[in-house]
């Protein structure tokens, strides 16, 4: 597994990809959370703001959904000029804009041409949701079947499953009955299991398993993990990796990120989203 993914040249344009995500005004999450990953790992980050947050350390105390044709246009300006190579969702907040989202990426050819990472995004790790109720049905039915790939949580997929894994064969359950809403591969992210001493994830593709699984770390400063995961592996596929070694790559990433995470605020902490800069990860 390579240790880093490749740079551009100095002054070659590097590879193009984008978030369209809700910001964080804490700046642990969200799309800042992605744009830190894909400048550390060396990819050009645009980004679709769908939502932005009132949050900090200590939870989401509101937010404010972004016009549809406000999402809409901003996909479109970056994919009719700049380009995009693999792309993640976050915070989509509702049925509406979730669906600006499928007519604008199928709009602009890019549907089954650009990788799509749709990480599921329902709450904070606070608990507060960032989804409405309504719009988790235009995510499953609309979304999922454009996916490349799709991230949820353990919480997550409860919502959208509804199976509550609590071991190997219920986490083999939940990726079978998501790969049956039409993503090409389903990641259960094992990273809620507290009870585990590792952190153990499962891809799935219909046909067969993969398995990655990291010591788990004991903090509770791991806001913006499941963001910093999906980024990872975004930039990994821009780079034209196969799923399974994008997501191998992302594991050994965002674990590196978890274990030299750092506390801010009064609540949960951030994951260290910019350790590169200081130490190589050990990947």
């Amino acid at each position: 597994m390579t240790r880093v993914l490749p740079l551009a040249a100095p002054g070659d344009t590097p590879r193009r990809v984008m978030t369209i995500a809700g910001s964080d005004s804490g700046g642990s999450a969200g799309l800042q959370a992605d744009m830190r990953a894909f400048a550390m790992l060396g990819v050009h980050g645009s980004a679709a703001v769908t939502a932005v947050t009132v949050q900090n350390s200590l939870g989401v105390r509101a937010f404010y959904e972004v016009p549809i044709d406000i999402v809409a246009g901003q996909i479109s300006a970056v994919a009719s000029d700049i380009g995009i190579e693999a792309a993640k969702t976050g915070m989509l907040a509702s049925k509406d804009i979730i669906e600006a989202i499928v007519t604008t990426w199928r709009g602009e050819k890019l549907d089954g041409v650009v990788p799509l990472i749709v990480d599921p995004v329902c709450a904070s790790n606070n608990g507060e949701p960032l989804l409405h109720v309504s719009a988790l049905a235009a995510l499953r039915d609309d979304l999922f079947p454009m996916a490349t790939l799709v991230t949820p949580n353990l919480d997550e997929v409860r919502l959208l499953v509804g199976i509550d894994v609590v071991d190997d064969a219920t986490q083999r359950d939940a990726a079978r009955a998501l790969h049956a809403l039409g993503p090409r591969w389903a990641l259960v992210k094992g990273g809620h299991l507290r009870t585990s001493r590792v952190s153990s994830d499962l891809l799935f593709d219909g046909s067969e398993f993969h398995q990655f699984a990291a010591p788990r770390v004991d903090t509770r400063n791991d806001h913006g993990a499941g963001d910093t995961l999906a980024a990872a592996i975004t930039a990994a596929l821009a780079h034209q990796l196969s799923v399974p070694d994008a997501v191998a790559f992302g594991k050994l990433w965002v674990t590196e990120c978890i274990r030299t995470a750092y506390p801010i605020g009064h609540g949960l902490g951030t994951v260290n989203g910019i350790a590169g800069l200081h130490n190589e990860p050990d990947l």
